[in-house]
């Protein structure tokens, strides 16, 4: 299997709630399911909060061994000792962060764009993300990235130097649909609710993990 700069398989972002220690509990479940990597999304909180949300997430995290990124800030990536920052549109030119923060993973927002994905691995992503896949309760207005895209942004990173970035897929995923991202050409999917809001974490995260292990000795298509 190709190696990546970034983990293969569910990608958990973390839902809007300001009990660190629920977070952390739910973290705990989701890594035991098989999720590899989880970002800190907290948009419209006190900069305090966001600071010790990612420092205590950064900490379990490391104990967990799971690759953890932060939205939008470097700055507090680099302060927490995460792994990784995630930039959108508006949050940051990922070259300018690469010569910064050298050993950050960073990954870029592209929403449905391909040439945008070009120009984010030429200036040093590791991952390149699109979405929303599917009817998205996070963001109910966001552009759509349909499935055939995914065999699109593979082609865009297969040439590059080993190991070679990731292509992730965000909007809508829940256990239900992972697979079907995954046979499109997602390398992870990055889930939210349909996460972190199932009634059983572990379980939600095993299906997930599930759609990108390969099939069984001897299966046939």
């Amino acid at each position: 299997m190709t190696a990546l700069r970034f983990p293969r398989g569910l990608y958990g972002v973390t839902p809007e709630w300001d009990d660190t220690g629920r977070l952390l509990d739910a973290v705990r479940h989701a890594a035991a399911g098989g999720m590899r990597a989880l970002q800190l999304r907290r948009k419209d909180v006190p900069a305090s909060v966001r600071r010790e949300q990612a420092m205590a997430l950064a900490s379990e995290c490391r104990a967990l061994g799971v690759v953890f990124l932060v939205n939008d800030d470097w700055e507090l990536a680099l302060e927490a000792r995460a792994d990784g920052v995630h930039l959108g549109r508006d949050d940051g030119d990922v070259a300018q962060v690469r010569a910064a923060a050298p050993d950050l993973i960073i990954g870029a927002s592209c929403y449905n764009d391909i040439a945008r994905a070009r120009t984010m691995l030429d200036a040093g992503a590791d991952y390149i993300a699109f979405g929303a896949v599917f009817p998205s309760p996070t963001k109910p207005a966001a552009v759509r990235a349909p499935l055939p895209l995914f065999g699109e942004a593979q082609a865009l990173v297969r040439g590059r130097p080993a190991p070679r970035p990731g292509v992730v897929a965000i909007g809508g995923i829940t256990p239900a649909n992972a697979v079907l991202v995954a046979q499109a050409g997602a390398d992870a999917v990055a889930v939210i609710t349909g996460l972190f809001e199932a009634p059983d974490i572990r379980a939600a995260a095993m299906e997930c993990a599930r759609a990108f292990l390969p099939p069984p000795a001897g299966a046939t298509g």
